[in-house]
């Protein structure tokens, strides 16, 4: 289904022009052979550009749409037109000269057998300069010492002659369409993706730009232990490819990932989304819905979009249409040595995925801090806060990035990774923040539980409520607040003493607190005394005769959820005096 997918949406950018017709790939080029009629290397030719990495702008090689390369393994494997030192020249720094001048003989052959029957003059000149060059004069030839060190890191090399890349001549693109084209030598099989018969690929191309994959590219189909042959068949051919659709579902899925604006990372899991029309519209508002990208539109034009579509209508955004029924698809991939796993892919009408987002965060929605500036919390935020800020690593756990974000997409109940993950940062830092109070919230009002009513679910206070552990949760906030007003400046307050404590075994812990609270309150003058004298009263006479011997992992979640509510609805009141 993700191979059919990516297939079918690479033919939608190909129509479009958007992307490579079959056989040619974008590729990072850093210089140009320049070279004559007679095959003589006239000149080396920087291609660089000027490109913007972070606030500097740097020389980078330039993106050039090129025969597509191959993907090499241990073997020797020559590129058309394009490729680094040890194949165009037969030099490099590896230690291995036999090899590299092999791989420059390689190299030589391929284009003797696609060029010798071509009549254009820039073919004859690439085949007069591969019989005339000599690879042990290389380190000396004047026009490679200024950029020798380049060569030799394995920077990528084009020809030009007389001024235009070798590449841009018809008869030159006609020969290499004609090779790519013809019948390639794998066994003839019935293609999974396109259910035509035909030579199948044993080798797909390779992805990259994957977080933490390999910088030359991993593989997203691939065999490589008898384990998973079946029936005789070694490598891909447990999944027959044809050479068009490796092609096809590799060079859309490589087009989504260096698409830097509408890429998102979660943890250790890289994310891609698109519509089936390949309108960018469409990622740009599921990249504003949830990942917290910064809006392409105005917030009232993305709002008002939002509703339209979310109740199944039609709308426009930056005059293009959005059909709440448009097939799209989400898939997170995630590194695993020179290959990839696919952590989720997910499918569903572009209104549902939006309603469930928008549920989401109807379900998240929490009385905020004055400083807190998002106006809802996306999904990076809400996954860091299950990570310590002050540890090297700030990444979330593997598997909980995905199993949040499917939960979301799909409607369905939170994984309990993200609430044990909010427990322990809570336990361990003695602190509720909004992020972690909502993750509270909409955990337990769609993983409903017994011990967590509806009435501590609030946005904001409940003072109403009778639930004893959320009172629990108010009436320790009370009790900071008096301490606070007591002895301004502490340095360890009752939160970083009995926090933890008092939200898991309130009998033994809040005699202590309310006690201490009263001498407390004896320093306050006789304003703010009757003031929280007051509370206290009323929040100790909701609990009953006795403090609870124990509460459970639910009931604390009321507590926190109580303690949070008490201390916003605090310094609400704080301000508006």
């Amino acid at each position: 289904m993700i191979l059919q997918a990516l297939t079918e949406y690479y033919r939608t950018l190909a129509d479009s022009g958007k992307i490579s017709p079959p056989g040619w790939g974008d590729v990072k080029v850093s210089y140009a052979l320049c070279i004559g009629t007679d095959g003589t290397l006239e000149q080396v030719a920087s291609v660089q550009t000027e490109q913007a990495k972070g606030k500097k702008t740097v020389l980078a090689p330039q993106l050039m749409r090129l025969p597509a390369p191959v993907k090499r393994a241990s073997g020797i494997a020559a590129n058309f037109l394009c490729d680094n030192a040890g194949y165009l020249l037969g030099v490099d720094n590896k230690g291995k000269p036999q090899r590299t001048l092999e791989c420059f003989q390689a190299c030589k052959v391929l284009h003797e057998e696609l060029l010798a029957e071509v009549d254009s003059p820039a073919a004859q000149a690439v085949l007069a300069f591969f019989r005339t060059w000599q690879p042990e004069q290389a380190g000396s030839h004047p026009a490679l010492a200024a950029c020798w060190e380049d060569l030799m890191a394995g920077c990528n090399l084009v020809f030009r002659y007389h001024g235009t890349f070798v590449h841009q001549d018809v008869l030159v693109r006609q020969a290499w369409d004609n090779h790519y084209q013809a019948e390639g030598d794998g066994p003839q099989m019935v293609c999974l993706i396109t259910g035509e018969r035909g030579p199948v690929e044993n080798i797909h191309p390779s992805i990259k730009n994957v977080q933490g994959a390999q910088s030359s590219g991993a593989a997203l189909v691939s065999f490589n232990a008898p384990a998973f042959c079946s029936y005789g068949k070694e490598q891909n051919y447990n999944a027959p490819t044809s050479k068009y659709a490796a092609f096809a579902y590799t060079t859309a899925l490589n087009h989504l990932l260096s698409d830097r604006e509408h890429v998102y990372r979660m943890g250790d899991t890289t994310v891609v989304c698109w519509a089936k029309c390949g309108g960018d519209v469409y990622q740009n508002m599921m990249g504003w819905m949830f990942f917290g990208q910064e809006p392409a539109y105005t917030l009232a034009d993305l709002q008002g979009a939002l509703k339209r579509l979310c109740s199944g209508n039609t709308a426009e955004l930056a005059e293009e249409r959005m059909d709440p029924n448009m097939e799209f698809y989400v898939l997170g991939l995630s590194p695993n040595a020179a290959r990839l796993s696919v952590r989720f892919f997910l499918r569903n009408s572009f209104g549902a995925f939006l309603r469930n987002a928008q549920t989401h965060q109807q379900r998240l929605e929490i009385i905020k801090p004055t400083y807190d500036k998002f106006d809802t919390i996306p999904m990076w935020k809400l996954l860091d806060e299950t990570v310590n800020q002050n540890s090297r690593d700030k990444t979330p756990a593997p598997n909980m990035a995905g199993e949040v974000l499917r939960s979301v997409l799909t409607d369905t109940h939170y994984p309990a990774t993200l609430l044990n993950g909010v427990v322990l940062r809570i336990r361990a830092e003695h602190s509720v923040t909004r992020g972690r109070a909502a993750i509270l919230k909409a955990y337990y009002l769609k993983n409903t539980h017994f011990d967590v009513p509806k009435e501590v679910l609030t946005v904001s206070l409940n003072p109403d409520s009778t639930n004893v552990p959320y009172n629990l949760g108010r009436l320790f906030s009370l009790l900071e607040a008096v301490q606070a007003a007591a002895n301004p400046g502490i340095n360890a307050t009752i939160k970083d003493k009995y926090f933890n404590s008092a939200s898991a075994t309130p009998a033994i812990v809040f005699p202590v607190l309310v006690n201490l609270a009263q001498k407390h309150l004896k320093k306050l003058d006789t304003g703010l005394r009757t003031y929280y004298d007051k509370q206290i009263t009323e929040l100790i006479s909701k609990l009953g005769e006795s403090y609870p011997p124990r509460m459970s992992l639910p009931q604390q979640g009321c507590f926190q959820l109580g303690y949070y509510h008490q201390t916003q609805s605090r310094f609400e009141k704080k301000e508006e005096k």
